[in-house]
């Protein structure tokens, strides 16, 4: 591939590093905000002693180590193949996912715990218009971050970034029952109403930890890209005028990285160097569809295949 091609639109970069370079932004970024909700969200908890503003502190304390380890994993999984890793690094981001479901579930039950607790001590809420300035300040800063997440996962389609964004997502949810607990719980002067928000926003981190966990399992275990795709994979295999069929599809995610692999049925009168030309074709269209894949294709001739077999 000439240098012409090989540059994008990205200021003379690959795709492929445009996309890394972007995922390692997005961590960089999602590690300093949750740093800086941290620090605001403590004061504002020693403040009030709200339970939701405690959940909150919990969360954004979680956030910083999951997004701790999603650094390092999106730092791990970006580095080329080599010698003991052929298929190249790029699980490391699903085990990074996978410890972040881990992180989001435990952050959970720690905020149930206290909001039952707090369910049979009610105790009044200090200093709310502190909280509410706190939290306000706290959704402002997420959003900004998952605007940015959002745009790196539609560049890289990472799942530790998605994972990442999810949760941060949930953060902006939670901050934003956080002030209506406040507001709520200042106005109406109702105790059991701060806890109550705090056992709400646990059990939606649950359910944040559960859909993160089974996406990650997902890459883990090489699960087949999703129906439309392995569609569009055999459509654009049968496009070839000279293609008499495919089967064995087989292909997974891993990071960054798409592997498919294919049998490509052809004509037995065709030369070996004729079947070798129709695979480069027909491997040129995969990657205009699935740019960066990994693509290997093994040729059958009519009277060895089996048309038959599809998938």
């Amino acid at each position: 591939m000439d240098d012409h091609k090989a540059l994008s639109m990205t200021g003379g970069m690959t795709p492929a590093r445009s996309a890394g370079r972007l995922m390692r932004q997005a961590t960089y970024a999602a590690v300093a905000v949750a740093l800086t909700l941290i620090a605001v969200k403590t004061f504002a908890w020693l403040a009030t002693g709200s339970v939701t503003v405690l959940s909150s502190l919990v969360d954004s304390l979680l956030d910083a180590a999951a997004s701790l380890v999603n650094l390092v994993a999106v730092r791990q999984a970006l580095e080329p193949a080599d010698a003991e890793h052929r298929f190249g690094h790029g699980k490391a981001e699903p085990l990074a996912a996978l410890a972040q479901s881990a992180f989001i579930g435990g952050s959970a039950v720690l905020i149930l715990l206290e909001a039952v607790s707090r369910l049979i001590e009610p105790k009044p809420i200090d200093n709310v218009a502190i909280g509410i300035g706190v939290m306000v300040f706290s959704v402002i800063v997420t959003f900004a971050l998952l605007r940015f997440q959002a745009y790196v996962v539609r560049r890289s389609g990472s799942v530790a970034i998605r994972a990442d964004s999810l949760h941060y997502a949930g953060d902006a949810l939670m901050n934003g029952s956080v002030i209506t607990s406040l507001v709520l719980s200042a106005w109406l002067g109702i105790s059991w109403l701060d806890p109550l928000f705090g056992a709400g926003i646990a059990a939606y981190l649950v359910k944040t930890a559960i859909g993160i966990g089974r996406q990650a399992l997902d890459m883990l275990m090489d699960r087949e890209l999703p129906d439309g795709d392995r569609h569009r994979i055999e459509e654009i295999v049968r496009g070839h005028p000279e293609v008499l069929a495919v089967h064995d599809l087989r292909t997974r995610g891993s990071g960054l990285k798409i592997f498919i692999q294919l049998h490509m049925v052809l004509p037995a009168e065709l030369s070996l160097s004729r079947a070798h030309v129709i695979s480069d074709a027909v491997e040129a269209k995969l990657l205009e569809a699935f740019p960066g894949a990994e693509i290997l294709i093994h040729q059958d001739p009519t009277d060895a295949a089996e048309p038959e077999m599809t998938r």
